[in-house]
């Protein structure tokens, strides 16, 4: 994306003291005590422009680090909830209406996508499903849709197995064609509960994982000892395979089931794999996120899908989801309530393969303006997004969408 130079005048940077926010060529170029920006960087005496902060909330654009942007019909009439509420069932029943909705589509993917924008979001890693029925269709339509956003929101693509993988002959080497193709991740989907054979669909996943150089993202729903042992074997490869970094478990509610001993052994196992971990936080339990933290486990948070036949819910406020984490696992003091922020922003840079993604120079100029006084009270409030800069560009101003 180009844009011209901006300033952000006026803002908190993580509710610091007042400061100005240079952006040049869609990066951050300084911060600096208000009022004392210098022209020489790009400042508005050289043709940019200067937007008033008003001594806001400024944190960096929120990271939606699970998401299923192809799947809804965000724009379109309700469609009432259907079919039967199971796996299984939803799956049949996404099948069976997909194409009625025009699913997966550009304009609900667009509309999506410009929510995730309106709520702050400006980089989200997505599954996007890939089966016999549709191909690599589904990627081709979320690249199209973020492209006509003018790289406002990054898009990292994980090759999503929604129907499984083994037991639909074909779809391994859908997932290597897509990854060929640029994917930057392979999905797998409960290798135990829907193939029922989890070392093959792992040993699948892992080997176009290593031929093709990309990351692993894998559905993990199975709860209890079933989803322990998928974890552990998840780990053995990640470290046979030296993808420490690589590899990650989206959902793993049977870290919530374990009792405190196992569940300790099996987050030794994880740190030592360098395995990462994505929530949308349900209300089925909680995570050991004391001792994900303690060991460095990398934790991103997700909406998960947002206005689709698998559930009505969902309206693409990533803030949103982490008030819910918080209060799912029972945050109340303010460094805790800060690094659930983090989560959501700053911390969840590796996902979307950034090396940082904060209100530093050097950074991808991804800023959010918010009227709160600090990032615990805009994590309780949740409160409109008064000004997004995405890449450099605005794209939110006073609330408003402008693309």
């Amino acid at each position: 994306m180009t844009s011209t130079p901006l300033t952000l005048a006026n803002v908190r940077p993580w509710g610091a003291a007042p400061a100005d926010i240079v952006v040049v060529d869609g990066k951050i170029a300084s911060v600096s005590p208000a009022g004392t920006a210098a022209p020489a960087t790009g400042a508005p005496a050289n043709g940019g422009t200067t937007v008033d902060g008003g001594g806001r909330l400024a944190l960096p654009g929120f990271i939606n680090t699970h998401a299923h942007v192809d799947k809804s019909w965000w724009g379109q009439p309700w469609e009432p909830y259907g079919g039967v509420a199971t796996t299984q069932g939803r799956i049949e029943h996404e099948r069976s209406e997909r194409d009625r909705l025009g699913i997966p589509g550009v304009p609900s993917t667009t509309a999506v996508l410009r929510e995730f924008l309106r709520h702050g979001t400006t980089a989200t890693r997505s599954h996007i499903d890939v089966d016999l029925g549709l191909g690599l269709r589904g990627i081709d339509v979320v690249r199209e849709s973020a492209e006509a956003l003018g790289g406002a929101i990054d898009v990292e693509i994980v090759a999503f197995p929604q129907d499984g993988v083994m037991r639909r002959p074909g779809v391994l080497a859908l997932l290597d064609a897509a990854a060929e193709a640029g994917a930057t991740h392979v999905g797998g989907l409960d290798p135990a509960g829907i193939d029922r054979d989890p070392v093959r669909q792992l040993d699948g996943l892992f080997e176009i994982a290593v031929n093709r150089g990309v990351g692993i993202d894998i559905h993990l729903h199975d709860g209890n000892d079933l989803g322990a042992f998928q974890i552990e074997l998840i780990a053995d490869r990640t470290i046979d395979a030296a993808l420490s970094g690589r590899v990650n478990v989206s959902h793993g509610f049977a870290l919530g089931d374990l009792p405190d001993g196992r569940r300790n052994d099996l987050l030794d196992r994880i740190r030592e794999a360098g395995i990462s971990w994505t929530t949308v936080a349900p209300p089925r339990g909680a995570l050991p996120w004391a001792g994900m933290r303690e060991r460095g486990v990398l934790l991103g948070l997700g909406t998960d899908g947002i206005r689709d036949l698998w559930s009505p819910y969902g309206d693409g406020d990533i803030l949103r989801v982490a008030l819910a984490f918080a209060r799912i696992h029972g945050v109340r003091r303010d460094e805790d309530l800060e690094g659930v922020v983090r989560l959501a922003t700053s911390g969840a840079a590796p996902f979307v393969s950034r090396d940082v993604h904060d209100l530093v120079p050097g950074a991808r100029a991804d800023i959010v303006l918010l009227d709160a006084e600090n990032p615990q009270d805009a994590l309780l409030r949740t409160p409109r997004r008064e000004v997004v800069v995405a890449g450099g560009r605005v794209v939110v101003d006073g609330g408003e969408l402008r693309v």
